[in-house]
C-alpha cells in the first residue's frame, strides 16, 4: 500500500489501543474500514488522496453530528463527536484562511477567463483541485460566487 497516511492511522490506532483509548480506535476504524472499502475492495491503489478524501469526509459528518445533537439537547452525544472530531482533524493539512482561498479564487477566475456566473462550475473545480483538502467547500465557493459577476 502506498499511502503514508494510512501507515501513520495504523501506527495511531495500535498506540490507542495499547492506551486504551476506545474513542480513538474507533475513530481510526471507521476511517480505515471506509478507505479500503474505496480503494482495496474497488481494486484501487491506496493513496494518501483517497485517504485524506474519506478523513474530510468524516470530518464533515461529525460537524454536522454535532449540531444535530446540540440541537436536540443531547450535549452527551455531541461531546463525544467533538472528542472524534479534534481526533481526526489531526490528519487533515492545515487550512487556509479565507484570504488565502480568496486570492486562490481570484487568480483562477483570472486564469480561467471566467466572467459570469455559468463559469461557476469549472472554477469551483479548479479552485477545489488547487486547495485539496485545505480548505472548505462552502467557503470556496461562496468566495468563487462573490468573485463573479
Amino acid at each position: 500500500m502506498a499511502s503514508a497516511l494510512y501507515d501513520k492511522l495504523m501506527a495511531d490506532m495500535k498506540t490507542a489501543m495499547k492506551a486504551h483509548d476506545m474513542k480513538a480506535v474507533n475513530a481510526i476504524r471507521g476511517v480505515v474500514a471506509k478507505a479500503k472499502d474505496l480503494t482495496v475492495n474497488a481494486g484501487k491503489e491506496m493513496t494518501d488522496d483517497a485517504v485524506l478524501s474519506v478523513v474530510a469526509k468524516g470530518v464533515k459528518q461529525r460537524e454536522e453530528s454535532i449540531a444535530q445533537f446540540a440541537a436536540a439537547g443531547r450535549a452527551d452525544l455531541a461531546e463525544g463527536e467533538k472528542a472524534e472530531l479534534e481526533f481526526l482533524r489531526q490528519y487533515l493539512p492545515a487550512q487556509l484562511s479565507e484570504d488565502e482561498v480568496a486570492a486562490v479564487v481570484k487568480a483562477t477566475v483570472a486564469e480561467l477567463g471566467a466572467t459570469s456566473k455559468k463559469d461557476m462550475g469549472r472554477v469551483m473545480k479548479e479552485v477545489m483541485a488547487r486547495v485539496k483538502g485545505q480548505a472548505d467547500g462552502k467557503l470556496a465557493s461562496r468566495l468563487v460566487g462573490a468573485a463573479l459577476p
